[in-house]
């Protein structure tokens, strides 16, 4: 079975949420949570988390380190130069890219994604071209091949500050989408303000003791039981990070 490499960027300097890497879900690291899920991935052969050079960041290096998983520390801004370098040093081929905001990523998603990618031949395969997967969910896989491509060319800030931009909108790149049986979209797992951390917490209270790696159909079960829960951190915008790049965008390279 033909397996991938994770990479999770990891950080300590969110403006909305600071230090939220590191914040506790059921007693352990949000980081901690990615990093096992990805780990339990059947396809996914190891794990890397590419930090930056910031001082911040070296609580992330440390954790990382007593974890015995492998780490870059690279730019700060230009993420996609962050892929490209960490990639680079250990040698990647197939490369998965996790946030490190994702507590709640599925590991049946990621091989789901990776499978597709290796049976499609695309040269980038995920669950985000089209929105079906709750936001938390997002799963990307690409060579590192496409990855140099995109490193080389990428001239704007939204391509550098976030790594698949340009992969995203070059005609020259195979793409294929995983599409979830029913739309759940709407759903916001992800960490990047308070109150999507008190959904999480929430969430992991109930959920993590009976199994550490809770699915997605477990947590859409849980949540359809307890709508207040559900509703925590209604309204707040997917992808904002995104959204602010192209609001600023300009040609940096």
């Amino acid at each position: 079975m033909k397996k991938a490499s994770v990479i999770i960027q990891a950080r300590m300097g969110a403006s909305r949420l600071p230090n939220k890497v590191l914040l506790p879900l059921a007693g352990k690291p949000v980081l901690e949570h990615v990093i096992r899920r990805c780990q339990h991935a059947k396809r996914v052969d190891q794990v890397i988390v590419a930090t930056t050079i910031d001082s911040k960041d070296l609580a992330v290096v440390n954790f990382v380190s007593h974890l015995g998983v492998g780490v870059f520390c690279g730019s700060v801004n230009d993420v996609l130069d962050r892929y490209y370098q960490t990639a680079k040093l250990f040698q990647l081929q197939h490369i998965v890219r996790i946030t490190a905001d994702c507590p709640m990523i599925d590991p049946d998603i990621i091989d789901r994604v990776i499978g597709e990618y290796f049976t499609s031949s695309a040269d980038y395969a995920t669950n985000t071209l089209q929105l079906t997967y709750p936001d938390g969910e997002d799963v990307e896989v690409f060579s590192a091949d496409i990855l140099h491509r995109a490193w080389g060319n990428a001239k704007m800030l939204s391509e550098r500050e976030h790594v698949t931009p340009y992969i995203k909108k070059s005609d020259a790149v195979r793409k294929v989408n995983v599409l979830c049986e029913n739309d759940h979209s709407s759903q916001r797992w992800t960490l990047d303000e308070p109150r999507d951390y008190e959904k999480l917490s929430a969430i992991y209270d109930a959920l993590y003791q009976k199994d550490a790696f809770f699915s997605m159909k477990d947590v859409l079960e849980f949540l359809d039981e307890h709508p207040g829960i559900d509703r925590m951190n209604d309204g707040i915008i997917r992808n904002e990070g995104y959204q602010k790049s192209l609001a600023q965008d300009r040609e940096v390279a």
